[in-house]
């Protein structure tokens, strides 16, 4: 017996129907995901830990090409992340931010200082105007979390190793009439911390 025309198959979202679906899409480059509008799947039980590591069911994926396959399909609407595909849309968790930004690179000096950034995931940006730094604070600790912005709102989570070593390359200027103990890149001064703070 025929099935009416109206009712729809509905398959559950699965890591392996959007793996399969996002190869397709990036043979030709980046995935354009910002222009995709899917209808909404279902969450999917995927999280992204703050150190980077890419969890499905519970389980670390192992597989480094399927993790960067994965994280080139990644969309932030408002404050919920999404995997999209042209034809799914699907939420998973984010702890901190998508990204590691696991490693840096400086040249030239002072306000012609450029620094580079590399990703977990292999993206590479240079900071400046497309691409800022911030650094947010813990208000009980003080402790710094630095991020960089990769593409469109997607930020990487600055490793501790690498913040610790572009903080030798700081210096101080003055913003909105306060010093502040910083960083140059691109052209751009990037704030991490008052001058005040570090006496």
């Amino acid at each position: 017996m025929a099935k009416p025309e109206t009712e729809q198959l509905i398959v559950k979202p699965s890591a392996e129907n959007l793996a399969s679906a996002a190869k397709s899409a990036g043979k030709k480059g980046p995935p354009p995901v910002h222009l995709w509008n899917p209808p909404f799947c279902g969450d999917l039980d995927m999280e992204i830990r703050r150190d980077g590591t890419w969890f499905y069911l519970g389980t670390p994926i192992g597989r480094y090409p399927l993790v960067k396959l994965f994280s080139s399909i990644i969309r932030k609407d408002g404050d919920a992340y999404f995997l999209v595909t042209p034809v799914e849309k699907v939420g998973i968790r984010v702890a901190d931010a998508p990204f590691v930004a696991v490693d840096a690179n400086a040249s030239g000096s002072g306000r012609d200082q450029s620094i580079t950034f590399t990703t977990n995931v292999e993206d590479e940006v240079t900071a400046g105007t497309d691409h800022p730094i911030r650094v947010t604070r813990d208000p009980k600790t003080g402790e710094p979390s630095p991020y960089v912005l990769i593409r469109r709102n997607l930020e990487a989570l600055i490793d501790r190793k690498t913040f610790y070593r572009l903080i030798e390359l700081g210096a101080h200027h003055e913003v909105a009439g306060i010093s502040w103990f910083g960083l140059w890149s691109g052209g751009e001064f990037f704030p991490v911390i008052p001058s005040a703070d570090l006496t």
